[in-house]
């Protein structure tokens, strides 16, 4: 029985299909024409097309407007009000406080000064 398995850099193990499996697997592919595979042709025209920025065509598929505009929406929203990175040094006992509150810890720390604030003046 083929196994052949392949070891990734971070140690994971893969397991290659066998080569029977691997042909049905082309064929039922080659075989169902929304989800051909590329031509190697195609395959060099997308990525082409993508590393310049235009769109694929053929084939490949089309963008219509709505996918060019999801795709500008995609990641993180800009913050109306950004935060300035900066260096501050704090005791260990207290910075380990907040680490260990979990994911947003800095943003706690922006926090906690922000309501001392409240209470207190900022030394000239």
């Amino acid at each position: 029985m083929f196994r052949n398995t392949v070891k990734t850099r971070d140690g994971r193990v893969f397991e290659l299909n066998a080569p029977e499996e691997d042909a049905r697997i082309t064929a039922a592919a080659w075989a169902d024409p929304d989800a051909r595979p590329y031509t190697d042709e195609e395959l060099e025209d997308a990525k082409s097309r993508l590393r310049f920025g235009r769109p694929p065509i053929g084939q490949l598929g089309k963008l219509v407007e709505e996918d060019a505009l999801q795709a500008k929406l995609r990641g993180r929203p800009k913050a109306t009000v950004t935060k300035e990175r900066i260096t501050i040094r704090l005791s260990p006992d207290v910075l380990g406080a907040f680490r260990a509150s979990g994911n947003g810890w800095q943003t706690r720390v922006d926090g906690a000064l922000r309501e001392w604030l409240t209470t207190h003046s900022p030394a000239p």
